[in-house]
């Protein structure tokens, strides 16, 4: 009816109008009646639009995860270095307020490289040794603790064994595989150049220091008297602190273990966790705007190259339009209205199933899951704005065809 009016003002001389309504008419019955070449050219804002709120939810929900994990490292652990360190190192650093836990430990091998460590006094005549690749390290009981020793089966040595230099050991669960211990009933032993060490536990995890895997250790007490004090290797001091109370003990535990001359240990801490978390989030902010920005490019490209086909494979249809009194303006308003109307849906759909799908994820990985809001309010309008974008080229494209030369 629209059309008919029209080319009826034509006739006359007077200008020919298209109300909105009439436009939004047109473009639907465009849509509807292709409906898969609409799909496909609504694919485009679809990938564009989800792609950018996926990337965005994921790497905010992994910040979140990042963040967190800093703040634990950051404000629960210290590292002391030097020396060298008194005998009452750790109840030293205890009475300091936010420390849980904390120990001298240091790696015996590296100061007696010749030793031997094997299920059986004399691991020559086996022809090979059991234990090689094993290291010897000597800690007393609360720098297990501050390893975060996870015991599976025994239990840890304690203060009693670390005063009387009991004769002792703690197996990592990979030295106890190596050495084929798998279990304690029956008191089995390791021994070191043959000298017997009675298997108290066997520790399946070390939390903040995994490489103890790997080891075989005893009192450190036990270890001073059978192999002297350390000299290739210097001891090192974990502690464990509080929630928070990482940053003060860190400026008071040099001063607690030596008040004469706190320089001789070298403190650390992990680096605040802001300026940490900063840096990272900068980093991870300016790869997700890239290829976010990445993903609607090539979605806008999808809809320009999807709507050009349209417009040429409807040549013959514009110019009957144009034939019938429709005006350039009229067919580049109704093929904009079409991009804006599929770019808008695209957007939409994108969305909704960018969150179904950052959401699954959360919940698989035992996540809580983190969408900005601004993306999810945004997106379709972005989608719609996309798909303006994308139809002003094919739309001026089709409102140059001549009548004449479409219908030949």
């Amino acid at each position: 009816m629209s059309r008919i009016r029209s080319a009826q003002s034509d006739s006359r001389g007077l200008p020919a109008r298209l109300s909105w309504r009439d436009v939004a008419d047109e473009a639907l019955a465009g849509l509807v009646q292709r409906p898969g070449r609409s799909v496909m050219t609504m694919l485009g804002t679809i990938l564009g639009i989800g792609t950018f709120v996926t990337v965005l939810g994921f790497t905010a929900t992994t910040q979140g995860q990042i963040s967190t994990q800093f703040s634990i490292l950051s404000a629960t652990q210290v590292s002391v270095t030097g020396g060298p360190f008194p005998a009452d190192a750790s109840g030293l650093a205890r009475r300091i307020d936010g420390v849980v836990s904390g120990g001298v430990f240091w790696s015996v091998s590296q100061n007696h490289p010749g030793l031997q460590i094997a299920a059986q006094p004399n691991p020559g005549a086996g022809g090979t040794i059991a234990g090689t690749g094993l290291d010897l390290t000597a800690a007393d009981p609360s720098a297990l603790t501050a390893m975060g020793a996870q015991v599976t089966d025994g239990r840890l040595y304690d203060g009693f064994a670390q005063d009387r230099a009991e004769p002792v050991a703690v197996l990592g669960a990979l030295a106890a595989r190596r050495l084929g211990i798998t279990q304690l009933s029956g008191s089995p032993a390791v021994f070191v150049s043959g000298i017997p060490y009675t298997v108290i536990g066997i520790a399946s995890d070390f939390t903040r220091a995994p490489g103890e895997l790997l080891s075989v250790i005893i009192p450190s007490s036990t270890a001073l008297a059978r192999y002297g004090l350390p000299e290739n290797s210097a001891p090192s001091m974990l502690i464990t602190t509080r929630l928070g109370a990482a940053q003060v003990v860190a400026r008071q535990i040099a001063v607690a273990l030596n008040p004469s001359d706190p320089g001789l240990f070298q403190v650390s801490v992990p680096a605040d966790p802001t300026v940490l978390q900063g840096r990272v989030n900068s980093s991870l902010n300016r790869l997700i705007f890239l290829l976010a920005g990445m993903s609607l490019v090539i979605g806008t490209i999808g809809i320009v190259n999807t709507t050009m086909v349209a417009v040429i494979e409807r040549t013959a249809e514009i110019g009957l339009r144009r034939a019938l009194g429709a005006r350039p303006r009229q067919i580049a308003a109704q093929f904009l209205v079409e991009s804006l109307a599929i770019g808008a849906m695209g957007g939409l759909i994108g969305t909704a199933a960018a969150v179904i799908a950052v959401l699954v994820a959360a919940i698989l990985r035992h996540q809580t899951a983190v969408i900005p809001a601004w993306t999810v309010l945004t997106a379709p309008l972005a989608g719609s704005f996309l798909g303006m974008v994308a139809g002003i080229y094919p739309a001026a494209r089709a409102s140059r065809i001549e009548p004449v030369a479409a219908l030949r």
